[in-house]
């Protein structure tokens, strides 16, 4: 007896009693009916495969194989009910929908058998160059082997479907189950496709069939001492990339063969070839355990996720709302509430909030939650002491935490040490707000309105958003502080100049507080000393208010507005104190949000510079209009203009006039009541011919 022959007859007797070991367990399920019946097939199919090899006779080996040949159209349709009830509870209503395939899987096979028995194989036996028998296939068995491929192909794609729809205890318990089945169709598939190719069935890898067929064996037991019943109750959702993915592997295991023959062809060493194949499915069982191990299968889902998984969300539209939403907000609490509700409406997230750290970086204060307030978050005893460690935590995390995962021991560790500080501001999942290599905030998630773990793919869009969040937040902390260093530099050079005024005021004073004692019952002296007195008290108020607008903040308190009353209502003050009528040419604009109080100061001061800029005969135009997404007013005028150097190097610059009388505050201010509204101003000007500037306000973005 030869060693493919016995291989053969050790892999029916123990797939044949695993089938009636698993029909014993229970008799009465649907699914251990199919398993055990392909177990028996198999188990009948390697018996007739051994009785083939080891006959001595062309006629028995022929008679042999087309029995084989016989079993094996059984095979489709008996592993395909297996691989479409396997753990499946709908798999009733899932049969009936498919009941053209199944009657098809067994139909089809069986009328090649019986009605074109003849016609499976023709001739006789040959040998080939490595002294192995080939036995030709006529086209009846050329359909069977086509349609066997076919069919195999199916069953891995539905097997692997139920792999991945398994999780946690479940999957632990299937996994050699699937990988026994999948490892024994997948060479099974090579077997096939060489039947194929050739148009003959290679007797030497009959051997290799079956002794795949004892390790497939050996690896379903191990799931069979982790499970007692093969019946688990869960749905699949059906997945393309994974089916894609099956799909992948068979390609590669196809390439890596054909390589290894066309070598072996090369080489002349045919003798070897069933051997050299064997051990390549050695290689990819040992390969394919170790990707079913959870931490390879987690870099595994990051693979797919990034280059190949369809993703589930639209990348361009996410990042083109968050531009649109955040991109015009220029104080740190807007962009905090604005990012938390984007948050919360694209992950379906009742609870997210955003925390910044304190100057001492050991405490977190709110910066926008879709929850909290402020207040409340003071109130709470346990931030401090929960602020600090969750901090230390965190600053060496690059990426999202799931602090609910057991495998990251810290995090179990401070959710038991402080559970009322998790409790109380319903922290889930935490993703630092890192800018500059610098830990600035945290991000916190709480549960998903369907209480499922956020996925990979959600994870990798909240970290690009935390990143992105901190470049703005870290672009706004530093626009104040040089907004804050341009005012005390306006503050100080004022000053200065305040100082000098003073000083000049002071001296004024003084002399006149020396000549007082003198001249004090002179009547004009006196009418003198109270005029000197009244004018140096009006020049210190007026300085005391150019150097607190300076020093003050612009607070834009906004409300929707029809801009055009408001200019009417304006110059309805202004008509009687300018040198000439203003003109007036509105168009119908849309309502702006913009303050009222503010949006008046700078319409008031380009009136009074445009009055002043004027002499007889001048005219001064109010006009309004729409133009690309703005609301433009502009102020003209015809009078002595300004030069292109002026505009340039020193508009809009406090302290920089053309005017005899001012200190050029008036177009600095106004400057910044502006721009507070994200707006611009803009001037054209030309000596000699006259001013325009236009004040630029945003429409609001819906």
């Amino acid at each position: 007896m030869s060693f493919p022959s016995i291989v053969s007859f050790v892999a029916a007797g123990v797939c044949g009693g695993l089938g009636i070991l698993v029909l014993v367990r229970d008799r009465h399920s649907f699914v251990h009916w199919t398993f055990a019946a392909g177990m028996i097939v198999l188990a009948l199919e390697a018996l007739l495969s051994g009785l083939s090899v080891q006959a001595e006779l062309t006629e028995d080996m022929f008679r042999w194989q087309r029995m084989r040949l016989i079993t094996t159209a059984f095979i489709p349709v008996v592993w395909l009910l297996f691989s479409l009830s396997f753990s499946r509870k709908n798999y009733r209503e899932f049969l009936i929908k498919i009941k053209w395939l199944l009657v098809s899987s067994f139909a089809l096979p069986l009328i090649l058998v019986t009605l074109f028995n003849e016609e499976l194989m023709k001739g006789g036996p040959v040998l080939d160059e490595s002294s192995a028998w080939l036995i030709p296939l006529d086209w009846s068995g050329y359909l069977l082997h086509l349609f066997f491929l076919l069919s195999i192909v199916i069953i891995l794609m539905n097997l692997e479907r139920t792999f991945r729809a398994s999780t946690g205890h479940m999957r632990w318990q299937i996994k050699f189950l699937i990988l026994g089945l999948g490892s024994l169709f997948a060479v099974r598939i090579y077997t096939g496709s060489q039947a194929l190719l050739f148009w003959s069935i290679h007797l030497g890898l009959e051997g290799v069939n079956s002794a795949t067929l004892i390790i497939a064996c050996a690896l379903m037991v191990r799931s069979l001492f982790r499970i007692q019943m093969l019946n688990f109750d869960f749905y699949l959702s059906h997945s393309l990339i994974y089916n894609s993915f099956t799909v992948l592997i068979i390609g590669i295991y196809f390439l890596a063969v054909g390589i290894l023959a066309k070598i072996i062809s090369y080489f002349g060493d045919g003798q070897f070839f069933s051997i050299q194949v064997f051990v390549i499915f050695i290689a990819f069982v040992v390969l394919t355990i170790f990707f079913l191990s959870d931490r390879a299968r987690h870099k595994i889902r990051g693979f797919i996720s990034s280059h190949l998984k369809r993703p589930q969300y639209d990348y361009r539209k996410e990042w083109t709302t968050f531009t649109q939403r955040t991109s015009r907000l220029m104080a740190t609490k807007d962009l905090c509430s604005s990012l938390v509700k984007m948050i919360s409406d694209t992950f379906e997230v009742l609870a997210v909030t955003v925390w910044l750290l304190d100057e001492s970086r050991e405490r977190l204060l709110l910066g926008g939650s879709t929850v909290f307030s402020e207040l409340q978050t003071k109130d709470w005893k346990s931030n401090r002491r929960g602020s600090a460690e969750l901090i230390r935590a965190m600053r060496d995390e690059g990426m999202p935490i799931d602090l609910e995962d057991p495998t990251i021991l810290w995090a179990s560790e401070l959710r038991k040490s402080i559970p009322e500080f998790f409790q109380e501001l319903k922290i889930r999942y935490c993703i630092p707000v890192i800018a500059g290599g610098d830990l600035i905030g945290l991000l916190t998630l709480g549960d998903q309105v369907g209480k499922e773990s956020l996925s990979f793919e959600q994870f990798d869009l909240l970290k690009t958003i935390s990143d992105q969040s901190a470049a703005s937040l870290l672009n706004i902390r530093l626009s104040e502080q040089l907004r804050s260093a341009k005012e005390m530099e306006a503050f100080q050079t004022i000053s200065s100049f305040v100082v000098h005024d003073l000083k000049n005021l002071a001296s004024t004073l003084s002399l006149t507080m020396q000549n007082l004692p003198f001249h004090f019952d002179n009547p004009e002296f006196r009418g003198d000393a109270l005029r000197v007195i009244s004018q140096s008290v009006a020049k210190i108020k007026g300085m005391c208010g150019s150097l607190s607008t300076l020093s003050q903040r612009i607070d834009v308190k906004k409300v929707e507005t029809d801009l055009n009353r408001l200019i009417v209502s304006s110059l309805a003050c202004l008509n009687d104190s300018s040198k000439c009528p203003i003109i007036q040419e509105l168009q119908a604009v849309p309502r702006v949000s913009i303050d009222l109080e503010q949006i008046q100061k700078v319409l008031t001061n380009l009136i009074l510079n445009a009055n002043e800029a004027i002499s007889n005969g001048g005219e001064i135009r109010v006009a309004t209009e729409q133009k690309d997404g703005w609301i433009i007013l502009s102020v003209s005028d015809n009078g002595c203009g300004m030069s292109k150097e002026f505009i340039e190097g020193s508009l809009f610059r406090p302290f920089k006039t053309t005017k005899k009388q001012g200190m050029g505050i008036g177009l600095f201010q106004s400057k910044m009541i502006v721009e507070a509204h994200q707006g611009r101003i803009e001037v054209d000007s030309e000596p000699g011919k006259g001013s325009t500037f236009r004040v630029m306000l945003p429409l609001k973005r819906v």
